[in-house]
């Protein structure tokens, strides 16, 4: 078992509602495939089979995630992937427990058929599924508008758009909301899409 501290020092700053699922899928993912590899990617842990990404997962501030490097050529065969913009950059939503989570027999099943297509050679197919640009909420689009920050708001792609929509429309009270919108209106001013400390060309630059 190939374990390196740096997937250890990843979980333990991890929230605490992430650190379990996340355990649990690293001991699920090991023990299904011995010979997987560990590897931080992009700033998250990655399990690499035979030199490709085979799964992934990573802890957020609100949720974890897990998905596979090939879902696009896997069967779903128990239909459990999510589908559409609340994937949470994952196949199985935005987790936070493990019992939101397949079964385990479901999860193993998956990881087998995921190694299978590596050891065939498939390859992970580009993508040109069309994402749907969300409604930025009106108080949101002042704010862009107030801070003349609109021009740079829209310069980000379509799903780098959605994620910070998402994020402030998904807040629970009005005092949430206004701190996501103050904490956005900061980032898109620097340029920085809404999961910035996440992605491997921001790294070191916070």
């Amino acid at each position: 078992m190939k374990v390196k501290p740096t997937f250890d020092e990843y979980i333990l700053k991890s929230e605490e509602f992430a650190q379990p699922i996340l355990i649990y899928l690293r001991e699920l993912i090991h023990r299904t495939c011995p010979a997987i590899q560990e590897q931080l990617k992009w700033n998250f842990p990655c399990f690499v089979y035979k030199g490709s990404n085979l799964v992934y997962m990573a802890g957020f501030k609100q949720h974890a995630t897990f998905g596979f490097g090939l879902a696009q050529q896997m069967t779903d065969s128990q239909k459990v992937f999510i589908q559409g913009e609340k994937t949470g950059m994952g196949n199985f939503g935005k987790l936070t427990s493990i019992q939101e989570l397949p079964s385990e027999e479901i999860l193993i099943d998956y990881l087998h058929e995921a190694m299978l297509l590596h050891d065939q050679g498939v390859k992970q197919a580009q993508n040109t599924r069309t994402i749907t640009k969300l409604e930025v909420p009106s108080i949101f689009k002042n704010a862009l508008e107030r801070e003349n920050i609109s021009a740079q708001f829209e310069s980000f792609s379509t799903s780098q758009r959605n994620d910070y929509v998402e994020w402030i429309s998904e807040a629970k009270t009005e005092t949430t909301r206004d701190k996501r919108i103050t904490q956005a209106i900061e980032w898109i001013s620097e340029g920085k899409p809404r999961n910035w400390k996440y992605m491997k060309s921001w790294k070191g630059k916070a």
